[in-house]
């Protein structure tokens, strides 16, 4: 197994970028590191915090610097299809936060982009890299659930959290940008089966009244070729005090031969403090109470970084640096996930059913 040095650039220096880069310093392959944001200043003051070798307010800069072999594009979602189309023409393979992309058409043209350079191209849809998610894939890979009859997962978090991600991107909806991960995780469950079909309702009051589009309440039924069925759910509009600090998630796979029931609430490590909890997504969001390990990417402690960015990160870097297999999300299954969230949209926005082509 080759153990080869890699140059690597970070598009995008926010709060995902910045975690992207902090892997990349500390990997022992990455020999090279480039950051860049369009606010040259934030991309400066990130390259100064992890020793990087270069940085710049000029994102196609870095993705063209001789010195990198591979690129994070961590934009904002609607700024993805930039960056990503420039490294697979310079034949650099791609690490992109979820989603692929806000539309199909985007998502098409990425997906014939890098099939055409045969660059590979992998999506952060980092609830793959929970220990409990990879645990539940290696049970089911192992046939000890049978077949899978069906599914069911929620995942709840603040409306503090969600006008974050609204005023970033607003068309990145608690749907496309936070039911997609368990969009991935049941199609990654049901790997090689199809989905055919999406039944959505929603309900829109909170952030309606906000000026957004989004949904505070989305619920949808997704089924599948061979008959399965999977019930998916999203409320990112609790009040802003409750205390999950990321996704308070649940998960339960049925099959004929056995069952996993994931609970990843977290509600049995509660921090309570009269000094305040610093919010690791919402600037100047404090809580009393907080749900510890509800931060959906990882956390901070004693010097490191723990958690699903972390693991998902080092998994792609060792990817590139030996060439040993990695379980992230591919460019042809992104593209589907993307598929399946639009149809939960377009059901709960029209009441209809809409079937999904093959």
């Amino acid at each position: 197994m080759r153990n080869k040095q890699i140059g690597i650039a970070v598009v995008g220096s926010g709060r995902i970028g910045t975690l992207r880069a902090h892997m990349a310093a500390r990997h022992p392959s990455v020999r090279f590191l480039a950051v860049s944001d369009k606010d040259p200043a934030r991309a400066s003051a990130l390259a100064e915090s992890v020793a990087a070798n270069f940085s710049s307010g000029d994102n196609e800069e870095v993705v063209s610097r001789p010195e990198v072999d591979a690129v994070f594009v961590s934009t904002p979602e609607h700024d993805h299809a930039g960056p990503i189309l420039q490294a697979l023409r310079l034949g650099k393979p791609v690490f992109v936060e979820k989603p692929i992309a806000l539309t199909l058409e985007d998502a098409d043209r990425i997906v014939a982009a890098a099939e055409a350079a045969g660059v590979d191209l992998r999506i952060g849809y980092s609830r793959r890299h929970d220990r409990r998610w990879m645990l539940a894939k290696e049970q089911i890979v192992r046939g000890r659930l049978g077949r899978i009859l069906g599914a069911t997962a929620r995942v709840y978090n603040t409306r503090a959290q969600m006008l974050q991600i609204l005023e970033r991107s607003p068309e990145a909806t608690p749907i496309l940008d936070v039911l997609t991960y368990y969009v991935d995780m049941a199609c990654w469950f049901l790997e090689g089966i199809r989905p055919v079909e999406v039944v959505a309702r929603g309900n829109s009051l909170i952030f309606k009244e906000m000026g957004y589009s989004a949904q505070d309440v989305t619920w949808a039924i997704v089924t599948f070729e061979d008959g399965a069925v999977v019930n998916l759910g999203v409320c990112y509009a609790l009040p802003a005090k409750y205390p999950s600090h990321g996704q308070s998630a649940r998960f339960e796979v049925l099959g004929t031969d056995g069952v996993i029931l994931l609970d990843q609430d977290n509600k049995d490590s509660i921090l309570f403090t009269d000094a305040g909890i610093p919010h690791a997504y919402v600037p100047g969001h404090t809580a009393n109470m907080v749900f510890m390990q509800t931060n959906s990417s990882g956390d901070w402690a004693m010097g490191d970084f723990w958690g699903p960015i972390a693991n998902e990160t080092r998994s792609w870097l060792d990817h590139l640096a030996t060439g040993r297999p990695c379980p992230h999300t591919t460019a042809r299954e992104g593209r589907r996930t993307l598929a399946v969230t639009l149809a939960i949209e377009e059901s709960a926005r029209t009441s209809r059913a809409v079937r999904l082509e093959g």
